[in-house]
């Protein structure tokens, strides 16, 4: 019944997934049932074309899930909206995120539970065995992991987490393989486990190409300066600005140098101090504004904190 709550909410973003929704529900509902869990799915139909949320629908029904929660997105908004949206259905103490295309098998949620149980907040799940872009995978992951020093091996994988984590990230456009590494910043407990990953059984790979590359290592830049300096900006731009002024000095007299000392005048080279100059100041200038936002940010997030029931 809708009015039992659930332990486990399994939330599954899904996007043009219609064929596998048969699969995907009966799998859910003979794992809950094999292992007894006290679970509900709620899946959100991130602007679907091929009429995933009513394939869905049917499929729940089919497979006696009649609790499971069905949304929808009028247009894609990405994975980490999905994820999002899902949270705020979801009634569990745990969350699950888990693909709708099964290349995780369904066999692993209560894996995942048990590591809650013994007292991790969040447990991801590593990858294991061949796959397509292993290789890419396995350079990005390395790098992610030298840069955040996160005691996990693979940030972009099924994963379990406390309901409450989220409550304190923020999590913008398709950062939520980023919500180990923010969760970890936050000093939550993370746990780890080997998964392996199946053959995609029908419909295609939404997250390929050159450009999902760029985008992934743009983003990981994004984090790394919010985590490095999102509190402290001025100690970036600041820094950099002292630096710029400092070099302009010296230029500057150097440039005096030769002129009084050797009766060489070099005109570029007022030019370079000058600009050198006026983008230090400017710089840290920005940093002075950047820390007024970061000041804003905070109180906003300390309301929130206090507000939050």
């Amino acid at each position: 019944m809708r009015d039992e709550v659930p332990r486990i909410s399994v939330i599954v973003p899904a996007y043009d997934e219609a064929e596998n929704m048969p699969e995907l529900f009966a799998e859910l509902a003979a794992t809950f049932a094999t292992h007894e869990l006290s679970a509900e799915v709620v899946l959100v139909d991130d602007g679907s074309t091929d009429g995933t949320a009513g394939a869905a629908a049917e499929a729940a029904a089919a497979a006696g899930l009649e609790d499971a929660v069905v949304l929808s997105h009028r247009t894609n908004r990405g994975k980490t909206e999905a994820m999002l949206t899902a949270s705020e259905a979801a009634r569990g103490d745990y969350l699950v995120l888990f693909d709708a295309d099964l290349q995780h098998s369904t066999e692993e949620i209560p894996r995942f539970a048990a590591m809650l149980d013994d007292g991790y907040d969040v447990v991801a799940g590593r990858k294991i065995g061949r796959y397509e872009k292993r290789f890419v995978s396995s350079v990005y992951n390395r790098l992610a992991r030298a840069i955040f020093r996160v005691p996990v091996r693979d940030l972009n994988s099924m994963k379990a987490f406390r309901a409450d984590v989220l409550d304190g990230l923020t999590l913008r456009h398709d950062w939520h393989r980023y919500l180990v590494v923010l969760a970890h910043a936050e000093g939550y407990r993370l746990g780890e486990l080997d998964i392996e990953l199946h053959p995609r059984r029908h419909g295609q790979a939404k997250f390929s190409g050159r450009r999902r590359i760029l985008v992934g290592m743009l983003d990981l830049v994004s984090v790394w300066f919010l985590l490095i300096f999102g509190r402290k900006p001025l100690l970036f731009f600041g820094t950099t600005g002292l630096a710029l002024i400092a070099a302009g000095g010296l230029t500057g007299i150097g440039a005096l140098v030769l002129r009084f000392g050797f009766g060489l005048g070099y005109r570029p080279l007022l030019t370079l101090v000058l600009l050198l100059v006026v983008g230090g100041l400017l710089l840290f200038i920005l940093g002075f504004l950047a820390e007024m936002m970061a000041q804003m940010r905070d109180e906003l997030e300390e309301l929130r904190r206090e507000r939050r029931p």
